[in-house]
Formats: C-alpha cells, sequence, structure tokens
C-alpha cells in the first residue's frame, strides 16, 4: 500500500471515529432526555388537592376498614381510598375502588397505593358505598359500607 492509499485509509478511520463519536453522544442526550421526561412526570402531581374534609378508608380481600362515613350535604369531601392488596391477588390484582353511585363518586386504588376523589355529596341521607371489583362486589357485604350525609 502506497503512502497516498494509507493517509486516504486513515482519513476513513478518522470520519468514521467521528460519526461513532457524534451517534454515541446523540443516543446518549436522547436517552437521558427521555429518562428525565419521564421521571418529572412520574414525581409532578396532576392530582387535584384534596378538599379539606379528607377521610383516608382502607380496602383489601377482607374489606373497606370503615363500615360508616358520616359528611355534611353541601361541603365537599375527599375520599382517599388506598389498596392494602398486593398485585398478586388474582381477583382485582390487588385493585380496590370506593363507589356512590347516587353521587357518581368513583375511586380506584391501585395496588399497594391509594388514589383520591372529590365530590359534594348535596342531598341529605344514607347511601352505600361499595367496591366492585373483587371479592364478591356489591354482593359481599365486607365490600360495602355506609356514607351518611347529614344536613
Amino acid at each position: 500500500m502506497n503512502k497516498q492509499q494509507q493517509q486516504a485509509l486513515a482519513a476513513r478511520r478518522a470520519r468514521q471515529k467521528r460519526v461513532r463519536a457524534i451517534a454515541f453522544g446523540l443516543i446518549t442526550v436522547i436517552v437521558l432526555g427521555v429518562s428525565v421526561s419521564l421521571l418529572v412526570s412520574a414525581f409532578s402531581s396532576k392530582t387535584p388537592p384534596p378538599a379539606a374534609n379528607t377521610i383516608d378508608i382502607a380496602a383489601d380481600m377482607g374489606g373497606f376498614n370503615m363500615q360508616e362515613v358520616r359528611v355534611k350535604a353541601g361541603q365537599p369531601v375527599t375520599v382517599r381510598l388506598t389498596s392494602l392488596d398486593g398485585p398478586h391477588h388474582t381477583d382485582g390484582g390487588g385493585k380496590h375502588q370506593w363507589a356512590v353511585d347516587e353521587f357518581g363518586a368513583s375511586v380506584i386504588a391501585p395496588a399497594e397505593g391509594s388514589n383520591l376523589v372529590t365530590f359534594t355529596p348535596d342531598k341529605p341521607g344514607s347511601y352505600t358505598y361499595y367496591c366492585d371489583i373483587c371479592c364478591g362486589g356489591r354482593a359481599n357485604p365486607t365490600m360495602q359500607g355506609k356514607l351518611v350525609v347529614e344536613a
């Protein structure tokens, strides 16, 4: 190989090295950008702040920890439902629901997690809340409770 061919080969290798370095840099920037974006979205709360009147209710395969909840008519209330069951449960995958049909209130808590629903009960009376995801749903007496709305 003559000197001119060696120089051409060396120049081609140098270009290939630069192209690889630029490609590696671009891939690194893209991966970091996606990672930062995912982290920001995971830690930024888009959930509205709970009402001043927040009720914490826990649910597991055995039922709700509260069988009766009392609230005032016309006042916003937030229910923070926490599922104590893990994702290994075959009946519902560990998710639980808290719902009251008359007020259009429904929230589903993920396995070993929490979720919120805020609503304003406007009619005094006694209403049934329930979980219809697992555990026999509405037919299971432990997966129901009473929401008492006082005037």
